[in-house]
């Protein structure tokens, strides 16, 4: 069973968390995916492990990993990488899947442009 898990920073913040979890709830109407969940790196819960783990408990046999980060970084390059990796080593017989930062995407050019309208 298809699960992606979107990862994003963290934050004290309760409405950065409230954010994420409505944009969960928009990728989830329109993705297909059955299994859908979020996780932070630092500052908030669930860690990124944990929501691996929620994704394995509910079948979850390929994750892909949704990176909520604007351009590669220490984050992006080595945190996430070697969490991935211990997971893999949890569960090995889950494919991960790890897409780039949404900066390298090739419509953030659009985006910022609606942003100047």
């Amino acid at each position: 069973m298809r699960a992606a898990l979107l990862i994003s920073h963290g934050s004290h913040s309760p409405k950065a968390k409230k954010e994420i979890i409505h944009l969960l709830q928009e990728i989830k109407a329109r993705s297909g995916f059955e299994i859908l969940e979020y996780a932070f790196l630092e500052i908030a819960k669930p860690t990124i492990l944990q929501g691996i783990d929620r994704c394995v408990r509910q079948g979850a046999d390929t994750i892909t990993i949704l990176l909520n980060f604007l351009n590669s970084g220490k984050h992006v390059d080595q945190d996430i990488p070697k969490l991935i990796k211990e997971a893999r080593a949890r569960y090995p017989d889950v494919n991960f899947r790890i897409t780039p930062p949404i900066g390298q995407h090739r419509k953030i050019r659009e985006l910022f442009l609606d942003f100047l309208k």
